[in-house]
């Protein structure tokens, strides 16, 4: 096995660039679609959807106490690389969608676009030692502790987040939103190792 790499800034520049933006294009697929998600995204799209409150906003709010644990736990260096990164999500799910038109979108490619491009941008920002905060957080913490997979965790809690809101949806839409999930949360479990690189 190789040794580890340290990043310089311009890598993390330009691979948390990159990962943000996946995350917020496939956001993009998952709204228009009226989809939701788990974790700290899926709470806010659900808030957004039943409030009318943009996505952005919410988001951004809804992570600012995980920040506390992040600092304590996973060092200054991530705890701030993610408030970036959540800031910049928060502003490009505001403006792509202001710039992306869809004619027609079926459920399920939508649905697995959403999975592919979100648990590819998050494996970028993980690898960079960043994150979009909230439940991710403490999914990479138990992965770092414990050994136990962050992508099987949060699929947990995203089961949990998908079995209330079918008091809230149609069960189509809890249906497709799950497939997504899913996609996202296997590719995170096969394809994340904290041992593959060093934290900068």
């Amino acid at each position: 096995m190789t040794d580890p790499q340290r990043h310089t800034f311009v890598e993390d520049l330009q691979g948390m660039s990159l990962g943000v933006f996946f995350c917020a294009l496939g956001l993009t697929f998952l709204t228009h679609l009226g989809l939701i998600t788990g974790q700290t995204a899926g709470i806010a799209v659900i808030i957004s959807y039943l409030s009318g409150w943009s996505f952005g906003p919410v988001f951004f709010v809804i992570n600012l106490p995980f920040y506390v644990l992040a600092w304590i736990r996973m060092g200054r260096a991530f705890t701030i690389k993610s408030l970036i990164c959540v800031t910049a999500l928060s502003v490009l799910t505001e403006v792509i969608p202001a710039n992306l038109m869809f004619t027609d979108l079926s459920p399920l490619l939508g649905a697995i676009t959403f999975g592919a491009l979100t648990g590819v941008g998050l494996l970028a920002l993980f690898r960079h030692n960043g994150s979009l905060g909230g439940l991710g957080i403490v999914a990479l913490l138990v992965q770092d502790t414990t050994g136990f997979k962050a992508g099987y965790l949060q699929l947990a809690v995203d089961g949990v987040i998908f079995a209330a809101a079918l008091l809230l949806f149609p069960a189509t839409v809890v249906m497709w939103s799950l497939m997504g999930a899913v996609v996202l949360n296997l590719i995170i479990t096969f394809n994340h190792r904290r041992d593959r690189y060093v934290a900068t």
